[in-house]
């Protein structure tokens, strides 16, 4: 199916590993230019040199910075000449216990799983609802669904994104000019992330990575790890110019692990 999106611009934010880069490399399949962000330079221009390497039919623009900051977002804004898709993502904060956590923890949460998407999104919504075509999407979390304890700070700050875009999203001065803004919430899915994780698992538990890994992997009925491929992949339909009717949804893609019927 032809996404009807080649030659548009879009945004990918930590787009250098894992998720980010897995939307990146789905878009630039479809021909869609990028600008890719990360705050570590060297692989984010590896993964530009991937890109153009898979698409040259493309223009890829990389950005190396803070996207939490003013000064990164500014910056990675300026690289692209106008932003028809945007994909916000940012790694989730550490897990822990709540009591632990001061303040400054919490904002810095806040800032980078909450508030950075909602600064971009202002400053291309209007935007995109005047060319009559934008495609706004939120990376966020199987836990938004499903809360995982020791993840307070990412169970709140994803949902209080969760919150504030269904209200966005439903303006009719936003879907009726073809502009959809919907979250995207991964399970387990084959990442760096997801590896440090278990290792710290691994660690704590005195087993064998592998064995931890393996105990991860069973519980999803899938019985495996999602890749990057299948998540970029959903994430290229609902930018598409087919899912222009789909807009204020929390689309869950976690191998069957969550047990509820909605």
């Amino acid at each position: 199916m032809d996404m009807g999106i080649a030659g548009r611009w879009a945004l990918v934010c930590a787009a250098s590993k894992g998720l980010g880069k897995g939307c990146a490399q789905a878009l630039a399949a479809e021909g869609v230019h990028l600008v890719i962000t990360a705050r570590g330079a060297e692989a984010l221009e590896a993964t530009a040199a991937e890109l153009r390497s898979a698409s040259p039919g493309i223009t890829v623009r990389t950005v190396a910075g803070d996207i939490t900051t003013p000064e990164g977002r500014a910056a990675a804004l300026a690289a692209c000449p106008q932003v028809d898709i945007l994909v916000n993502n940012a790694g989730g904060p550490p897990p822990g216990d709540f009591r632990d956590w001061d303040r400054a923890a919490w904002i810095a949460a806040l800032d980078a799983n909450m508030l950075t998407p909602i600064e971009l999104i202002k400053a291309v919504v209007d935007g995109m609802a005047e060319r009559g075509f934008g495609r706004i999407v939120n990376i966020t979390s199987g836990a938004v669904k499903a809360p995982i304890d020791i993840l307070g700070l990412s169970n709140g700050a994803r949902s209080g994104l969760t919150g504030f875009i269904a209200g966005l999203s439903r303006q009719p001065r936003l879907a009726s000019r073809n502009v959809t803004i919907n979250n995207l919430l991964p399970g387990a899915f084959d990442t760096d992330r997801l590896r440090k994780t278990m290792e710290g698992a691994a660690a704590k538990s005195g087993q064998p990575l592998e064995a931890v890994m393996d105990q991860r992997r069973q519980v999803a009925p899938a019985r495996r790890f999602g890749t990057p491929a299948e998540f970029g992949a959903l994430c290229a339909y609902v930018c598409s110019a087919q899912a222009g009717f789909l807009t204020g949804q929390n689309l869950l893609i976690d191998g069957g692990a969550y047990p509820g019927s909605f």
